[in-house]
């Protein structure tokens, strides 16, 4: 069953492919969501109302365009780029995360959304 959901932040709106995991189908049953991003480097995350431990898939280095949700902070993030924590060019979580799917526009469009931003999570028709 593939399940895509629609991230709209600032004036950037893309759709996402969900994976299957339990941590998924937490995010899907709790959509939709609304949020403020965060910036922290070429990545975007705010809090959801999930409560979800690590998997055993969770990992540090990402890849641009996948999103994933990290424990310690119940966070929805969005990887286009280097983080604070990276050692090359490829997104590094804070921390490890759980992968979620991947965005299916360009993830450099995330770009231009700045903190404080509204962000919604909603499930696409």
């Amino acid at each position: 069953m593939s399940r895509k959901i629609r991230i709209t932040a600032g004036n950037v709106s893309t759709e996402a492919e969900l994976t299957e995991s339990e941590t998924a189908d937490a995010l899907w049953g709790a959509l939709p969501i609304r949020g403020a991003a965060n910036v922290w480097g070429e990545e975007i995350y705010f809090q959801v109302p999930v409560e979800a431990p690590l998997e055993a898939s969770a990992r540090e280095e990402m890849e641009v365009g996948e999103i994933a949700y990290w424990p310690p902070g119940s966070a929805f993030c969005i990887f286009f780029g280097r983080t604070p924590a990276s050692v090359d060019d490829a997104p590094r979580a804070a921390s490890a995360v759980n992968p979620l799917g991947r965005v299916a526009g360009d993830p450099k469009d995330f770009l231009s959304v700045r903190s404080g931003e509204a962000v919604l999570l909603e499930r696409t028709t």
